[in-house]
This record gives C-alpha cells, structure tokens and sequence, in this order.
C-alpha cells in the first residue's frame, strides 16, 4: 500500500474639510500603489516567459494571454486552510454527504449512464464513485466557478504562496491554449485555479482530460461526459484498483490489541475483523485501519483506491466524504456505528504535534498542520511506545499534552 492581532475634538466644518482632504489624498495614494503594484505584476508575468517557452508556448500565444491581466484582488482574501484540513471528519461528512446529495447523484447516475458505463468499462473505477467526486467538487456539475483562472493563478504565484506550484499551473493553462485545448474565455474555474466540473488544475487537464466518445479536446465546463470520463481516467491513473472497495466499515473484535494498522486481508480475517454487512473481506490486498473518531467511533479499512482518491485531494476527510457518498449512492448504508462527538484539534496544535513527533522519530513529515496518514501512523506509533490503550492513531488535546510531558 501506498504508505492542514486627549482626543482631538473638531468643529465641524473643519472636520468635514479634513475629511474631505484625507479622502482625497488616500485616492491619491491608491492610484499610485495600484499602479505600482500593476507595473511590478506586468513585470512578474514577463518574467514567466523563459518557462513558457521551454513549455512550447508561442510569444503571440504568451503576450495575448497576459494583455491587460491585473490581480485579482479577491485572491488574498480566500482562506488558505481548506475546511477539509480543520473540521472534524464527522462535521465534515455530515456537511458533504447529505440527503440531498445522495438523491441527486443517484439521479445524475441515471442520467449518465452511458457514458459512467463507458468510463467504468475503460477503466474499472464505479459509477458511483466518478458521480460522488462530480458532486462534491461542483455540485454535479452545476457550480464549477467563474473565476478568470490564468488571472487566479498569476495572482497566487506573484502572491508567493507555493509560488512554484502556481508558475507551473499558470505555464499548464498556457500550453492549453496553444495546443488549442481550450480557448481564453473557457479558462475559467475556481479562486484557487481548479476548472470545470470535475475542478482539475491546468496540469491535471493535460495529464488526465478526456473525452467520452474521443474527438476533439475534452470540454470539462459544459460537457458531464467528458467530465466522467477525465475523473475516471484520473483515478486510473492514480492507482485504482478494479473491484476493490475504497473504503469498508469494520467491527473489531473484543480485545483487540491495535497493535498494527497495515495489514493484508488475510491477517486482518484471522485477527476476526468483519465486515459489518457481513459479507466477505477481499481475498487479496492490503489495507490499513482507520479510525477517523477514534477507537469510540466507527472502524474502517480503507486500501489502495482509498489513497487513488487522495490523489484527487490529499485531505483525508475529502476521501472519506467520496467513498461514503459513492455508498449511499449506490445504496449501501454506511458507516452503520454513529459518530461520537469529537473535537477538532487547531492547525497549530497539529503542527506543535508534528514537530513533537518528529523530535521522537515517530514523524518524517512536513509540519503543516494537515492530519493525514503520515501523522496517523506517527500518533500510533507514539502511543503504542507510551503504554496508551487504545492505541488508536486517533490526534487529541490529550495526545498533545502527552508529547508535552504534562
């Protein structure tokens, strides 16, 4: 397996003038800054030539699309921790897998049942699931954003957070429209840069975009089938394994020890874990238990297709929110144990608890504050070297406190 701060009183015709004469020097102000600030923005967008044509970008292509391009104020803004790294999963699942998402996906599935069929006999990956990422990125395909993407991505790389990820983005949407992928107007997405329906970044257009029936580019704004079919081809090619579950609900036995997390199937049958449908755990493969509330909430194993749906999105939450979705889509009730209340931990905790880990040896990640499995594993590693039963990998204000030594 694959292993988130003496008033001065004025009369009031001269305060009105004051007033009056600030406003008019701050106007002044902000046009000399948003022109400052436009000319170092044009400046940084022609630096980005030398990167585009290595790409294979033309100089006509180029300078068309940077004419006029200005920041987008509305950028800054935007928070940059996704609600997916900091809600508790159970808050999290209870937002993105309701009711009324499960009745319209199964509709959707309906409707696309041609070319969900056609997706699943290419490449393995069931209906349900491409339909459950169509929904939860863009509301099956009805709120794929309007945001300028070239103007979104230039603004994030000038902006200098992960600005080599979003040069590389904004260079990707350049070879889109010279290859003739898409044209300026349809560059359009999300204020982080993700476009379409099936919300993919410029590079993840070119690596995974196609077409339903082939001809022609894949049009991932307007067309649900070529969208289907770019998601299917994604987790393809992000690993997923044909006929075996993402996710599966478990009950541990009586007694269990927690002492290993990953396991194949086989070990895990005779340690006496079982489905709680009751039907059979895959013959072959691997999996790793999941805790996602803790030892006091529902237990699951989750394989390979679960980290090809990572992939998508690293956020472990986000995965658990498409597998559980794609079940109720396709009618199967889970998880069956009810979520206990829990009580998310801060991203700075998260990180105070990476770094701590790290200083024992238990971590190897980046401390960013983001619980995935990395941090998971180091948590029960840590606990199991601390006596702490159960041992569950589950990150708690009382694990912190632990690694604190209080």
């Amino acid at each position: 397996m694959t292993r988130r701060l003496a008033p001065i009183h004025w009369a009031p015709i001269d305060r009105r003038r004051m007033l009056g004469g600030f406003a008019r020097a701050l106007a002044a102000v902000c046009i000399v800054r948003d022109r400052a600030q436009a000319d170092t923005f044009e400046a940084f967008l022609q630096g980005l030539w030398p990167s585009a044509q290595a790409a294979g970008v033309s100089r006509e292509t180029f300078d068309a699309a940077i004419a006029g391009l200005s920041p987008d104020p509305s950028v800054s803004t935007k928070p940059r921790a996704q609600a997916e790294f900091i809600v508790s999963i159970p808050a999290y699942l209870a937002g993105a897998v309701t009711n009324g998402r499960v009745s319209r996906g199964r509709a959707v599935a309906a409707e696309l049942a041609g070319p969900l069929g056609r997706a699943q006999a290419r490449h393995g990956v069931p209906s349900e699931i491409v339909v459950a990422i169509l929904g939860v990125e863009s509301n099956f395909g009805t709120a794929a954003g309007g945001a300028d993407a070239l103007r979104v991505l230039a603004t994030h790389a000038w902006q200098g957070h992960r600005a080599e990820t979003f040069i590389d983005e904004f260079v990707a949407a350049l070879v889109m429209l010279e290859k003739g992928y898409a044209n300026r107007a349809q560059l359009r997405g999300s204020w982080a840069g993700a476009m379409g329906q099936p919300q993919f970044m410029p590079s993840a257009y070119l690596k995974f975009a196609e077409s339903d029936e082939g001809g022609g580019a894949p049009d991932i704004w307007r067309s649900r089938a070529d969208s289907v079919a770019s998601i299917a081809n994604f987790l393809a090619k992000s690993g997923w394994v044909a006929g075996l579950p993402a996710v599966i609900e478990v009950r541990l036995p009586e007694g269990f020890d927690y002492a290993a997390f990953d396991l194949d199937f086989a070990r895990w049958r005779q340690l006496g874990v079982k489905r709680v449908d009751g039907a059979a755990l895959p013959a072959s493969g691997a999996a790793s238990l999941y805790l996602p509330a803790g030892a006091s909430g529902p237990a699951f194993l989750i394989t390979d297709n679960f980290e090809a749906i990572r992939q998508y999105n690293t956020s472990d939450a986000y995965a658990m929110s498409v597998a559980l979705l794609a079940d109720r889509i396709a009618g199967r009730a889970i998880p069956r144990a009810p979520w206990p209340k829990v009580a998310p931990l801060s991203t700075a905790d998260v990180k105070a608890m990476q770094q701590l880990l790290s200083e024992r040896g238990f971590y190897q990640g980046t401390f960013d504050g983001k619980l995935g499995r990395a941090s998971r594993n180091a948590v029960h590693a840590f606990q199991l070297s601390a006596g702490v039963q159960p041992a569950d990998g589950f990150a708690t204000k009382e694990v912190l406190s632990r690694l604190r030594g209080r």
